[in-house]
């Protein structure tokens, strides 16, 4: 019979706890591989985060090519409620460590990756799926970010840090947006640039009431 006892060694006691009791307050404590207990309150907050989710809003990032940068994005679309982004490295190697769900902060336990060959095989699925396509880009024809629907099913185009969207990345995109800047320097890092694209849209939708229903259905 596994049992325990209080035993006097010199002046100091020692209390020698049951193996079962041992065994049951390791089984109460979070593994490894679960380290979110599944109470009411986190069940509840991880049902209101689904509920607020917008199917039908994303981001493509086309040859990425600072891990840090992505990882930035990622934060910017699950604060967002985006679920998926879409990933295209013609040129770039993919940052597979980005991607690595081995720590609580990691927005890749919450925002699903999806890898496309390139920027043609990415627009087809966007399209299929029923989205409109706008590259980021400073150009002639780009129109004001505060000046466009982004209420509406759509995906944002966000190039490489130094050479910005391929051309035929903005050739083939429904329309082209520019965040508005006053400065000497026209440019912001592609995750400041997606953040602040990002939340437009949130203001945008907010409005709009759309996160005040469930976006997804059974």
């Amino acid at each position: 019979m596994e049992c325990f006892s209080n035993r006097i060694e010199g002046e100091r006691r020692v209390t020698v706890e049951p193996i079962a009791d041992r065994r049951q307050h390791a089984r109460n404590q979070p593994s490894k591989t679960n380290r979110w207990p599944r109470t009411p309150r986190r069940q509840a907050r991880v049902r209101s985060v689904i509920e607020r989710r917008q199917p039908d809003l994303t981001v493509v990032l086309e040859d990425v090519h600072d891990p840090h940068n992505v990882s930035a994005v990622l934060r910017s679309c699950d604060a967002v409620g985006i679920m998926t982004v879409h990933l295209v490295y013609a040129i770039e190697a993919v940052p597979k460590s980005v991607f690595a769900r081995t720590t609580s902060a990691s927005a890749a336990k919450w925002v699903a990756a999806r890898r496309h060959e390139s920027i043609g095989d990415c627009y087809a699925a966007l399209r299929a799926d029923g989205f409109s396509i706008l590259a980021t880009t400073l150009t002639g024809q780009s129109l004001d970010l505060y000046e466009h629907d982004l209420v509406a099913p759509v995906a944002l185009i966000f190039g490489n840090e130094m050479r910005g969207l391929s051309k035929g990345a903005i050739d083939e995109a429904d329309g082209q947006i520019a965040i508005p800047m006053i400065g000497m320097v026209q440019s912001l890092n592609i995750s400041v640039a997606c953040a602040v694209t990002l939340y437009e849209a949130f203001r945008q939708r907010r409005v709009a009431g759309r996160y005040d229903r469930p976006q997804l259905t059974d």
